[in-house]
């Protein structure tokens, strides 16, 4: 795999001396640009860039004397000269799209820098998935670091996945060009009770000098707290209060706050820089996870800067949380981050920092978008074919593998549900009573069946339960082998034959989603590789995931982004209750609990 270079400054720092001295024309410059400076939170008015070897030599009021006759000149026209755009937190494989395409999509909206984890490709194909997601990572023009997945299994015990994730592995991922340091720290509890693994492979990133990624998805800030932030995990974006914001701050971790295409984080923590006036340096905006409709329709790191200033913060401040604030985390605030001399020449060209329209992008010195339009290739990776050949299930599906037998002679049962909640990762510990038919537990009304299909290792094996909050109606199942973090297959519905006819029907394209109602297929958003991404164009993949969001509609689902609250039904991790390959999961306990019992 052939890798795009970069120069570093070291080998740049003689011709950026040489422009910025006069002795040397800049390769370019943006003239007469609005200088916003996130170090001094600034606006400075009639200033220019110097631009050489893809960084910014210079920024001073006339660059005139910077200028040669092969000199490139952008005029700025007055409009803002910003920072490229950084996301502290996000999946790729959210997007339903390889690296390459994710690019081709969030280039326009100004993302310059991301900070991705790919560990679910990691639970699917392990150490060489996330070789694969980081060569293709560094084929791009703009800059994609990624974070070594900490935790495949998310909780060991709790799930099987299709690989384990090693202290090993992590150690090795260190070497590599492109590691920035460690995944989210998902399994709290085994860092707050000092598990050999998790500490393992934290010594691994803090020995390389790289930050480790944490993911705190509880809201005891207790002593369990205390024990995960005394661990090391430097960050934690799975915050939904002021409190868990201000606590995080306080111990010294940087709150990253999301807004994703289902999480909508920001409103309720920010406040604690708008209202309770803290210190915002240690606040970070990012994504977790964005669908390509998202992508596509409303923008990526633009639209989460747009919505912390319609949130009532300061559109300097929201600026530092999206750039300064991320790359100085992660030790990179002499790359990336503000429009200086050295860093590299990310810039965006705007006409208004609130509403942020995005005129022009530049990475790296190079304009690679303007006016909505991505102007630069961004190549593919040479995904091999048993990376497109992930969905083993072992055995075609009928209807009676979708069966919850009750105890003989019961009427009813009380089960235990799996609660949705809109908006929001976590979900509630619901109890329905549910009818019997036949001895065979029926899901009515508001409650819906679930069902996990293995999928990695051929066993044929559906663990099944309940759910509610989606609202279907009438014959109907969706499948998904985007199950995180496992990523299994899950099958919701309420009706077993149309279950088994979705799950078959994944099986046969090789994963993806797909949505049937009254015995036919409404909908398929086929992703090949993996089971979670596509290579196609992310407008592609945004329509199919159109038709498959409507198709949850004409089911009868009116929650926001149903989506993605039925891609994290499995993540055992995020409480209250998930379904695994080994049970129904009380994540407020880490137990294993009955999904039937009698009615008391």
């Amino acid at each position: 795999m052939t890798h795009v270079t970069f120069p570093s400054w070291p080998d740049s720092a003689s011709q950026l001396i040489d422009v910025a001295t006069g002795r040397t024309p800049a390769d370019t410059i943006i003239k007469g640009g609005v200088w916003v400076n996130v170090h001094t939170r600034e606006i400075l008015e009639n200033h220019d860039i110097a631009i050489a070897a893809g960084r910014i030599a210079c920024v001073v009021p006339d660059a005139g004397y910077c200028t040669g006759p092969q000199t490139r000149i952008i005029e700025a026209l007055g409009r803002y000269m910003i920072p490229g755009l950084c996301d502290g937190h996000m999946h790729i494989e959210s997007g339903m799209l390889t690296p390459a395409e994710f690019a081709r999509a969030v280039i326009p909206h100004g993302t310059t820098s991301m900070f991705t984890d790919p560990h679910e490709i990691a639970n699917v194909l392990g150490l060489e998935g996330v070789r694969m997601m980081h060569d293709e990572a560094l084929l791009q023009p703009v800059n994609i670091f990624t974070q070594m997945p900490s935790c495949a299994p998310s909780a060991p015990g709790m799930e099987t996945t299709g690989y384990e994730i090693t202290p090993e592995d992590v150690a090795e991922a260190m070497t590599w060009p492109g590691i920035i340091g460690l995944g989210e720290m998902m399994n709290f509890p085994g860092v707050s009770n000092a598990d050999p693994k998790m500490l393992a492979e934290m010594a691994a990133t803090r020995n390389a000098g790289k930050t480790v990624g944490g993911h705190y998805a509880s809201p005891d800030l207790g002593p369990a707290f205390a024990g995960y932030v005394a661990g090391g995990p430097a960050d934690d974006h799975e915050g939904t209060c002021e409190a868990d914001a201000v606590a995080r701050m306080r111990q010294g971790m940087r709150s990253m706050i999301r807004l994703g295409s289902a999480w909508y984080d920001v409103e309720s923590q920010i406040t604690a820089i708008t209202e309770k006036g803290l210190d915002p340096r240690n606040m970070i905006l990012c994504t977790d996870d964005c669908h390509s409709g998202t992508l596509v329709n409303d923008g990526h790191m633009n639209r989460v800067l747009r919505h912390a200033i319609d949130c009532g913060c300061d559109p300097l401040v929201a600026l530092q949380m999206a750039t300064i604030n991320t790359a100085t985390h992660f030790g990179l605030e002499r790359e990336v981050g503000s429009l200086t001399p050295g860093r590299r020449a990310d810039v965006i060209l705007t006409s208004d920092l609130k509403s942020l329209p995005i005129d022009l992008v530049m990475a790296r010195g190079q304009v690679v978008a303007e006016n909505g339009e991505c102007l630069v290739d961004c190549p593919h990776y040479d995904w091999p074919a048993h990376a497109r050949q992930t969905v083993r299930m072992g055995k075609k599906l009928a209807a009676d593998d979708f069966a919850i037998p009750a105890a003989p002679g019961a009427n009813a049962v009380t089960a235990n549900v799996i609660g949705v909640v809109e908006n929001q990762a976590p979900t509630r510990a619901l109890k329905f009573e549910l009818p019997v038919t036949e001895g065979r537990v029926q899901a009515t009304g508001e409650v819906c069946q679930i069902a996990l299909v293995e999928r990695h290792r051929a066993t044929g094996q559906v663990t099944n339960a309940f759910v509610s909050g989606f609202g279907y109606e009438g014959p109907m199942a969706m499948a998904s082998t985007v199950a995180h973090d496992s990523h299994h297959m899950i099958v919701v519905g309420t009706d077993a034959d149309n279950m088994a006819l979705a799950a078959n029907r994944l099986g046969e394209v090789g994963g993806g989603i797909v949505i049937f109602k009254d015995g036919a297929e409404l909908a398929l958003v086929d992703l090949p590789i993996a089971g979670l991404m596509s290579d196609s164009p992310a407008a592609e993949v945004a329509e199919k995931a159109e038709a498959m969001m409507q198709a949850m509609r004409d089911c009868g689902c009116t929650l926001n982004n149903a989506y993605m609250q039925h891609s994290l039904l499995a993540l055992v991790v995020i409480p209250e209750l998930r379904i695994s390959d080994l049970g129904l999961v009380d994540v407020r306990t880490f137990e294993f609990i009955p999904v039937t019992e009698p009615v008391s």
